[in-house]
């Protein structure tokens, strides 16, 4: 059995909760971080995992991001996070993640009473999310309330890349820079339509095919290279875009960019990365920082008054204030941005 106090992504985490039903053959679990500011939030994650351990890890280290970056968008609420185990085939994904799956693992969440609100996040669709809704009053993101968090992630990360600009190169206009996107999932072509309206140009990669080719559709001047190499590009910006552990300390040392800002969670591989970047003088905009404009969105249908989307633009466009504070605080102490905003962060729910 593993000691869980052991495992390097435990961080003093208020409940750990494994569940599982034999007749759905759903199995998972849910982590709760923190709790001192408000209930916690956080996605919920059907992937792939080789054993239980894996899973229990992702969980404990994305649920102690969520605080983090709650804590950083000055919003009322803690960190969780849900890690569904999916299937390797995808064909026994499609069987195994059916209406009855969902109506059990809703079942699990009432049994926090409220403690715990969760909404779409890798491997979760949009008709996932109205499928948990009709049996559970924990979900959040709905799609008849505040829609999908995609386009508010964007919208933040967008933000944080234009305060990057500013501080690396005293100007924080898109025209003519190049920004290297990796991924083109929801949240990472909602912000090529962003860059490209405002006159960057895009080099972009992704593994899936058809993501590919919405992408040329929409925007033809999109520059399209292999997943591999979109770090290694001529860029003013990279923007990890896809699944996390993607700035390794190999890939550090063969980015080209001045910045690196992208929607993707956990993206250090370790966080002694975040030193590898400050001692290549690339600027790097935490991901649970760049990324905040989903959960700002998703949080404010809890809101005593109903959602409002004029607060959540106005509340992601803030997301700015931050990222200057934590990247002028790095330059200033020469410490790397991750650390700075930890701290900032720890400060702030513990408080």
């Amino acid at each position: 059995m593993v000691n869980i106090e052991k495992l390097p992504e435990f961080d003093g985490h208020e409940l750990i909760l494994r569940f599982s039903d034999k007749f759905t053959g759903l199995r998972g679990f849910i982590a709760i971080h923190n709790t001192n500011a408000g209930p916690a939030v956080g996605g919920t994650r059907f992937a792939y995992y080789k054993n239980e351990e894996d899973a229990l890890r992702d969980a404990l280290r994305l649920s102690r991001a969520m605080t983090y970056k709650c804590a950083l968008s000055h919003v009322p609420y803690g960190g969780g996070k849900t890690v569904l185990m999916a299937p390797r085939s995808p064909a026994m994904v499609t069987k195994l993640k059916n209406e009855k799956y969902l109506r059990a693992y809703a079942r699990k969440l009432d049994f926090l009473k409220g403690s715990f609100f969760t909404g779409e996040d890798v491997g979760m669709t949009e008709h996932d999310i109205k499928t948990l809704a009709r049996f559970s009053t924990s979900i959040i993101g709905r799609p008849s309330v505040g829609e999908l968090p995609s386009y508010w992630a964007a919208l933040s990360v967008f933000e944080s890349m234009r305060v990057a600009l500013k501080t690396t190169f005293g100007n924080e206009s898109f025209v003519d820079r190049t920004v290297a996107i990796k991924g083109l999932g929801n949240v990472g072509f909602d912000l090529a339509q962003m860059l490209h309206k405002a006159g960057a140009h895009i080099v972009a990669a992704d593994t899936n095919k058809e993501r590919v080719l919405h992408a040329l559709k929409h925007l033809p001047n999109i520059r399209i290279v292999s997943a591999g190499s979109i770090h290694t590009q001529k860029a003013d910006i990279f923007s990890p875009c896809a699944l996390g552990g993607d700035l390794t300390k190999k890939v550090i040392a063969e980015i080209k960019a001045k910045i690196v800002c992208g929607s993707a969670n956990n993206q250090l591989a370790t966080p002694e990365d975040g030193m590898r970047l400050l001692k290549r003088g690339i600027i790097y905009v935490p991901d649970y920082i760049a990324n905040a404009g989903g959960l700002i969105n998703v949080v404010d249908e809890l809101h005593s008054g109903g959602y409002d989307r004029k607060r959540v633009q106005r509340n992601t466009i803030k997301v700015g204030m931050t990222v200057a504070h934590v990247l002028s605080e790095s330059k200033r102490l020469r410490r790397p941005s991750n650390k700075v905003a930890d701290k900032l962060g720890r400060e702030r729910f513990e408080a």
